[in-house]
């Protein structure tokens, strides 16, 4: 894989950013879904004193950023200040124009949480974020080392969702946590790949065949490990082997042709890097 230049990086952090002020000025905030984070904060200020978004969302981060400045210094700092600048920009530059009804919350929270995970991954991709909680967190967990920063962060955004079902109710946070998660998994396919393969484990008398007629006719590489079953105390070869999803159906006939009482384990892989897969 090429090695993406700063320059892709910022344009990756900067386009994510908009697309995130997108979803969350024009989905989130008219349908008062606090999902969390200085976002999701600034909508609450929104709704009880009236200040925009992208105020709130500049006014929280400055001193966070000046804290984070002073104390992990500006190399720590600088990508997340672009995201952190291009999230409040597009917050005031974007245009209020919501294309989805209002009555279909299942279906706000689910597009929602979808482009945001979008935009997130892109400027997870970048090493970065759009600072707010996740900057807060940051100062925390280095003030208070033995909570891990995911342990920190989600006690901050589960304070601001709780904020939000003390302004909003509590169907709009239920709602928010359908958009938390389908926010998650776009963010995680975009960062670990959407390549997903399966890896099989092979336990049968008859290894040495498989082996060599998946090899000769699927042209894939297979691993033999030293296995001992602890119930039989017998000694086997268990084979493993990493396939795509399409092969993994010729895979199995051909461990059926060979051994129909062999034992067959399946499992996902999310990326596999090397030969045959997602070249370097």
């Amino acid at each position: 894989m090429k090695q993406r230049t700063a320059a892709a990086d910022y344009v990756l952090i900067i386009t994510g950013s908009f697309i995130m002020g997108y979803a969350i000025k024009n989905i989130y905030d008219p349908a008062n879904l606090v999902t969390g984070g200085a976002s999701g904060l600034a909508i609450v200020v929104k709704e009880l004193a009236g200040i925009p978004l992208w105020l709130t969302n500049t006014i929280l981060n400055i001193p966070l950023f000046l804290a984070a400045w002073k104390i992990q210094g500006w190399r720590f700092i600088k990508r997340t200040l672009v995201a952190t600048m291009a999230l409040s920009l597009s917050l005031y530059v974007i245009p209020e124009r919501v294309l989805i009804p209002s009555g279909d919350m299942l279906l706000i929270a689910l597009f929602g949480g979808i482009i945001t995970g979008v935009g997130t991954g892109m400027v997870f991709l970048a090493q970065a974020t759009t600072g707010g909680t996740d900057m807060l967190a940051a100062l925390i967990q280095k003030k208070f080392p033995h909570y891990t920063l995911p342990q920190v962060l989600q006690v901050l955004d589960a304070l601001i969702v709780l904020a939000g079902v003390a302004v909003f109710g509590i169907q709009p946070a239920l709602y928010a946590l359908i958009a938390i998660y389908a926010l998650s998994k776009v963010s995680d396919g975009i960062l670990e790949g959407l390549k997903f393969s399966k890896m099989v484990y092979i336990i049968s008398d008859e290894s040495e065949q498989i082996a060599r007629s998946v090899m000769e006719e699927m042209g894939r590489g297979v691993t033999g490990l030293d296995a001992t079953g602890l119930y039989s105390g017998t000694r086997r070869q268990m084979l493993c082997c990493v396939v795509s999803k399409k092969e993994i159906s010729r895979l199995k006939e051909l461990v059926r042709e060979q051994d129909r009482k062999a034992f067959v384990i399946v499992s996902d892989v999310r990326e596999v890097l090397g030969e045959g897969f997602i070249e370097y």
